[in-house]
């Protein structure tokens, strides 16, 4: 199992904004194969962050799921309504531990 974490740097006047934006893009992605998926905002470190958390049988079923989201209509019509309140970011990539 791996646990995928997508942090995303938002600017400061529209952390609001993209959490409102959540919602679609969370049922977006949850139609698209992200069987877990948790948002979770800074409460330490870096202020304006924003994390995506999703789980995987393995990094073939994350690079599926990718592709899968990355091709549909939808998401092509909402992640520039997101993109545009980021700032930069990362992805990070754990094996889970059990």
């Amino acid at each position: 199992m791996i646990v995928v974490r997508d942090l995303f740097h938002i600017q400061p006047d529209q952390m609001k904004k993209a959490k409102e934006l959540l919602g679609e893009g969370r049922a977006i992605l949850r139609s698209q194969g992200y069987a877990t998926l948790r948002a979770m905002t800074d409460l330490t470190g870096e202020y304006y962050t924003l994390v995506l958390e999703s789980e995987y049988q393995n990094l073939a079923e994350f690079e599926s799921a990718t592709k899968t989201v990355q091709s549909n209509a939808r998401w092509q019509r909402f992640y520039p309504k997101l993109r545009k309140l980021i700032l930069g970011g990362r992805r990070e990539i754990f094996t889970l531990v059990e």
